[in-house]
Order: structure tokens, then sequence, then C-alpha cells
């Protein structure tokens, strides 16, 4: 195997109830797929992270926990291979958590889950992204999760790590079904380029390149993905 792609199911702020492995896949099944049609004859692998639990836990970060112990083990499996973490919802969270890992490259995060902002409590760290590529995707009428506090984020980790770029799917809600094919192909887009080194299409590119907050609301085009134009 020449790299992996390990996707971080959606979970909820607190449990202790272990989930159930099939009903969790199930949200990143589809992408799954997809990476691997695009990735698998570069050898790519594939893998859905099964958390210990539900919860996040405050401080304890089970999710968290848990990606980092799934990048250790495709270490121990693979060698030394880049790692692109790539997170839904609170997976999401758990993917930009995580990805200070020695073996990622790359952090992805789909409709991240996100605490409200608190003076009280620590904000959300950043610095561990210095030296990965990342990619923030959220729905503007997203119910669940606020894209402000992604935009935000995004802002933050912008500071430390010119290589950060967020995209805004315009009108579409938390599990983004109204633009799904255009999340999907975005996402294969960029984990092509930073796993392969495969030209990024214009539309990453320029988000990577632009200055906030151009780089961190660039809007994700209707059929993006039918119609790439690559430099």
């Amino acid at each position: 195997m020449s790299g992996a792609v390990l996707l971080l199911p959606a979970g909820v702020e607190t449990s202790d109830r272990r989930p159930s492995p099939l009903l969790a896949a199930a949200s990143v099944r589809a992408l799954g797929r997809r990476l691997t049609r695009a990735g698998g004859p570069d050898g790519l692998a594939v893998h859905v992270v099964h958390y210990r639990y539900r919860g996040w836990n405050g401080d304890e970060a089970r999710l968290a926990s848990d990606a980092a112990w799934a990048a250790d083990e495709v270490v121990r499996r693979y060698g030394d291979v880049p790692v692109c973490l790539a997170g839904l919802d609170m997976g999401g969270r758990a993917a930009l958590h995580a990805g200070g890992h020695e073996a990622v490259n790359s952090v992805v995060a789909i409709a991240p889950w996100l605490p409200e902002e608190d003076v009280a409590a620590p904000p959300e760290p950043v610095k561990q992204l210095t030296g990965r590529r990342v990619l923030v995707v959220h729905g503007t009428n997203d119910e669940r999760t606020d894209p402000e506090l992604s935009f935000r984020l995004a802002a933050r980790m912008k500071k430390v790590n010119r290589e950060v770029c967020r995209f805004e799917v315009h009108s579409d809600r938390h599990r983004l079904r109204q633009h799904r094919d255009e999340v999907q192909a975005l996402v294969e887009d960029f984990v092509m380029g930073v796993m392969f080194g495969r030209p990024l299409s214009r539309p990453v590119e320029d988000a990577l390149a632009a200055p906030p907050p151009l780089g961190l609301r660039m809007p994700l085009a209707s059929g993006f993905g039918r119609s790439l134009r690559r430099r």
C-alpha cells in the first residue's frame, strides 16, 4: 500500500454506549467506495474507523483518541505511508484533533461538529495541523453544526498553516444530500492530490492560495466533478 484514508463517522457529544458498526459506517460508505475506485489502482487503502464509544465525552476526546489509534494501526500494517483523516460531523472534529499524528499528511473535515466558543474553555487546537493540508466543507444551511464556527476555526488554522481551504455548499444542510456528488468529487480531487501528487483542480488550488476570507468561503460550484478543468 502507498497510502491510507481513514474515514471517521459521526458521533455524539456525550455517550458511553458502543456504536453500531453498520450504522456508523453507513454515513461514510459511499465516500469510501468512491475513494477506493479513484485511488485503489495507486495502492490507496480506505478504512472506516470503528469507535469504541459513540461519545466525544469532554476532555477524554475519545473519538480523537480512536482516530490516533487507527493512524498507529496504519503504520503497523503498511509501514511509513501517508495518512489522510477524513471525518464527518463529530468525526470531522476528531480528524482535526488527531491531525498532528506523525503519519498524517492531510485532513478533511465535512460539516464538522465544533463546540460553541466559550471564554471559560480553551479554544479548539490548531497548531497540530502545521505542515498538513486541510480541507473543510460545510453547508451554509446546516441546522446541526454551525458553519460560522468552522469558518472561524479555519481562519485560525490559516494563521499557522497556509495549506488550509474551506468550501461552502450554498443552501445545503448538514448531510449535504442536495450536492452529495459535488462534495464527494471535491474530496476525491483533494485526496488524490495530497496523497499521490495529482494536479489539484483549479478551484482547490485557488482556495489554497487565496488569503482569508476568500479561500475559506470558496463556493462549491454546482456540477463540480462533471466539468472539472485542470490547469
